[in-house]
């Protein structure tokens, strides 16, 4: 099981024999999502098989000094060095930190949850690049081992002012620190790619079935040569054009994130704001101004909601920065809920019900019969499970059932 999340007890329900540990058959409870009023069955996950945990996980980049820490402080409320000096963080942070969701508080109280758990982005505050990180300039080889293992890279750019705080190349100029990062991040991918093309080259002259990956290296290298990401070329991780490159593991096959580090009175100047999503388009940016994160990371709900006000703003960046995660890595959430907690859960859009009941519980896909779909919308209009069924709002769907974003979902299944 994924042991960074509190012990769980997701939303299921079968009315016939399920074997459990050591093929004892044991019936479960019948199926009635509301058994009493707005309940569910709700058994303890056994302990045998395992969740399908879908991660985000977004590495945090930038060149020294230009707010990741702070930034990583307010995500986490955790207190990292954030000091003023190169190289402050040496050993990557790593934070899980909760999306957003007012659709959990809404499930809880129809509910009566004891408690919410939204779906979570993990961020790795990871060092500082400079120039050279590529060839193991400052601690070049320590950044790129652990940004390999992110899904996403968030740059974070600095366009504030503080003479205070020095700049690691004596000037601010977000344009430029975006293009050493770039640069460092293409030159290590070419290295990469240089290392095992005389393998590839040698083995494709032997073996045909190894040419087209021979030649999407070859092609991947001309892009890289060109100043060019892989992502930007349309050879993101995960597609099917980027399949023959997976096992490189090339850095810039990554979707790249944009984050702002802006003083206040920026965040309101669209101007400015549109001349730095020029400097990137057509990827995402988020602007904010990271000590002011770190302040609302420290206030309750009705004090941020002010300090926001105060600037201009309705939301934290944080928690625009953890919706264009979900957005850019292409994933959404299903809703499950009962009386011990009301719960979010991350899956990939396009996933059918079976491949989303396995990122509770491997089980529960391998045994899937069918699910109980009711949208979030309907389940609030009508406002309790018997009722949206009795409304016909309720749905049967089987496996072949593509999930949207926001269904509220019962899995039954029979292992």
């Amino acid at each position: 099981m994924d042991t960074r999340h509190p012990p769980i007890t997701p939303l299921v329900s079968t009315g016939r024999p399920r074997p459990v540990t050591g093929g004892e058959e044991r019936e479960g409870p019948p199926v009635d999502w509301g058994a009493t009023e707005n309940a569910v069955a709700s058994p303890p996950l056994r302990e045998t098989g395992s969740s399908r945990h879908v991660s985000l996980t977004i590495g945090i980049v930038g060149l020294p000094n230009v707010g990741k820490s702070t930034l990583f402080n307010a995500l986490t409320k955790n207190e990292v060095l954030a000091a003023n000096y190169p190289f402050a963080t040496i050993e990557p942070n790593v934070g899980v930190v909760g999306v957003p969701d007012p659709r959990l508080d809404k499930l809880a109280e129809i509910f009566q949850s004891q408690r919410v758990l939204p779906a979570t982005v993990d961020f790795v505050d990871i060092a500082g690049i400079v120039r050279g990180a590529s060839e193991g300039e400052g601690l070049g080889n320590k950044f790129l081992a652990n940004i390999r293992e992110s899904d996403a890279i968030c740059q974070v750019i600095r366009a504030f002012k503080d003479d205070n705080v020095v700049h690691v190349d004596g000037k601010i100029s977000p344009g430029d620190d975006i293009e050493t990062i770039n640069t460092e991040l293409i030159l290590a991918d070419i290295q990469t790619i240089e290392k095992v093309l005389p393998r590839l080259e040698k083995e494709a002259r032997v073996k045909k079935d190894k040419q087209p990956q021979l030649k999407a290296v070859q092609a991947a290298k001309d892009i890289l040569d060109e100043g060019r990401t892989l992502f930007s070329a349309g050879l993101a991780q995960g597609t099917e054009e980027a399949a023959p490159l997976h096992e490189l593991h090339l850095l810039t096959t990554k979707p790249f994130i944009y984050v702002f580090n802006v003083d206040e009175d920026e965040l309101t100047d669209e101007s400015f704001k549109d001349e730095q999503r020029a400097l990137i388009a057509p990827a995402e940016a988020v602007f904010l101004n990271a000590k002011l994160e770190a302040d609302l990371a420290e206030l309750d709900e009705a004090e941020a909601l002010e300090l926001l006000h105060t600037v201009g703003q309705e939301q934290p960046g944080l928690a625009t920065l953890a919706h264009v995660g979900f957005t850019t890595l292409g994933l959404q959430t299903y809703l499950t809920a009962g009386p011990k907690e009301a719960r979010a859960w991350t899956i990939p859009r396009g996933a059918t019900a079976p491949e989303a009941a396995g990122v509770i519980h491997t089980d529960f896909q391998r045994g899937f019969i069918k699910a109980e779909v009711i949208s979030y919308d309907d389940l609030v209009t009508t406002g309790s499970v018997p009722e949206a069924r009795a409304a016909g709002k309720a749905r049967m769907e089987g496996k072949d059932y593509v999930m949207r974003d926001g269904d509220v979902v019962e899995f039954r299944f029979n292992v």
